[in-house]
């Protein structure tokens, strides 16, 4: 399975929790629509917290939020992915303006994936009614397996030095094939 993630905002290196929630709720809508179309529409009793016998589910509960990942344990999948980091920099000054890329990448990664514990989340902050479940992309994101950053200089006019336009391009494999993760191979 193959689709396309878009982020246009803040990427700090060393993001705090709040800062990685946000970029999480930019990639929410995206993940959410995603679930609509074939061939995860078929696969909506997964989101549900207690799902049928017959069924698995993709949630998990972390604190008050319940997320939903698409490469999880459950589908036995992982994720690689092709990244074009656009930012208002000139090529060669990773590393002075803005902050050193690995770091703005670990913050990207970090907020591509759920939380693993309550403290991973902004004190206070609870899902909306249009965030249960909220969708993560990675349940880990030890499940990213391949990565190609493509830079650039975001040409027009950035609010900050920190500011970053995003274009990643996912594509999904199975580790093994099983029930729960066959449909994506369509």
């Amino acid at each position: 399975m193959e689709f396309t993630l878009v982020y246009q905002g803040v990427l700090k290196s060393n993001g705090n929790a709040k800062q990685k929630q946000e970029i999480r709720r930019a990639f929410h809508p995206q993940l959410k629509a995603l679930w609509q179309y074939p061939p995860l529409d078929s696969m909506q009793e997964m989101l549900q917290e207690n799902p049928s016998k017959r069924s698995s589910t993709v949630i998990k509960k972390i604190g008050s939020f319940p997320y939903a990942t698409l490469i999880n344990n459950t589908f036995k999948n992982i994720a690689e992915l092709e990244i074009t980091f656009l930012r208002p920099s000139p090529p060669g000054s990773l590393i002075i303006q803005g902050g050193d890329i690995d770091n703005r990448l670990k913050t990207l990664f970090d907020a591509l994936r759920m939380p693993q514990v309550p403290t991973e989340t902004p004190s206070g902050d609870v899902p909306s009614e249009t965030e249960k479940p909220f969708h993560c992309l990675l349940e880990d994101d030890a499940l990213i397996t391949k990565v190609a950053v493509q830079t650039d200089r975001l040409l027009g006019s950035a609010v900050s030095q920190n500011h970053v336009h995003l274009v990643i391009h996912v594509r999904t494999k199975g580790l093994v094939t099983t029930w729960n993760n066959i449909f994506m191979s369509c």
